[in-house]
């Protein structure tokens, strides 16, 4: 699949995840905060700014990755 996870603890902060692979032309990164919130940050592949920024709560995160891995069911 070529795609890989990097983690990096931020201190006073929480912990960002860097996803990027070979044939991906963009990166993403989700930084979790110690409080719970996340905020979800898209870029271009040769970029160093973000192009999009997303915050998320918790619970929103949760329903997020619910609908992105198909686990989500409309009752």
């Amino acid at each position: 699949m070529g795609l890989h996870v990097k983690v990096q603890e931020l201190p006073m902060i929480g912990t960002r995840y860097d996803l990027a692979g070979a044939r991906v032309p963009q990166r993403v990164s989700v930084v979790v905060h110690k409080d719970g919130h996340r905020e979800l940050y898209a870029f271009e592949a040769s970029g160093t700014d973000p192009t999009a920024v997303i915050e998320l709560t918790e619970d929103q995160a949760r329903l997020l990755a619910a609908v992105l891995n198909g686990s989500y069911v409309v009752d």
